[in-house]
């Protein structure tokens, strides 16, 4: 018996209403069948997801104060979405950026990430992992990290990348 993916997360919002809009319109995310039908609630499915639902949105209200999570209690810190190419994540970096959601980029050697905020303040994670079959050996040694030259590592891997789990995904 082993765990092998997350298959949803939950959160709390203020306004269900500029959530779904912040991951519909910047993240791709749409609302699963029935998932706009429930009052101050909202369920919705990543693209080409064969999840049920990806994330499910409960409503606070306005009154709601922000997440103390690290810094006043304990809790989550981020959820990491994986993106199925190199060039997804650089079309994301451009949507984030263009929404002022774009708090970071970082190279973990063997992953490239983005992280974001949503309108709540509550940080996400976008990660394309390094196919093994392209892996040098300067990516396998990398420790800790550094900063992301996204313009390098799509000239070093190309847009078309598929990122490296090897996992079966629903288009192929």
């Amino acid at each position: 018996m082993a765990i092998f993916r997350l298959n949803h997360a939950v959160l709390y919002v203020r306004d269900v209403a500029a959530s779904v809009a912040f991951y519909r319109d910047v993240l791709g995310f749409g609302y699963t069948e029935g998932g706009d039908a429930y009052q101050g609630a909202a369920f919705l499915r990543a693209p080409d997801s064969t999840n049920d639902h990806d994330l499910g949105l409960f409503q606070l209200g306005a009154e709601a104060g922000p997440s103390g999570a690290g810094k006043s209690t304990v809790g989550l810190y981020h959820l990491a979405w994986e993106v199925d190419t190199l060039g997804d994540l650089a079309d994301l970096e451009k949507a984030l950026t263009a929404a002022g959601a774009l708090v970071g980029a970082s190279d973990h050697g063997t992953t490239k990430s983005l992280y974001g905020k949503d309108p709540d303040g509550l940080e996400f994670e976008i990660v394309w992992i390094i196919p093994s079959g392209s892996l040098t050996d300067e990516d396998k040694s990398k420790s800790g990290v550094s900063r992301l030259d996204l313009a390098a590592e799509l000239a070093k891997y190309g847009r078309d990348a598929r990122s490296g789990l090897g996992i079966s995904r629903p288009n192929e």
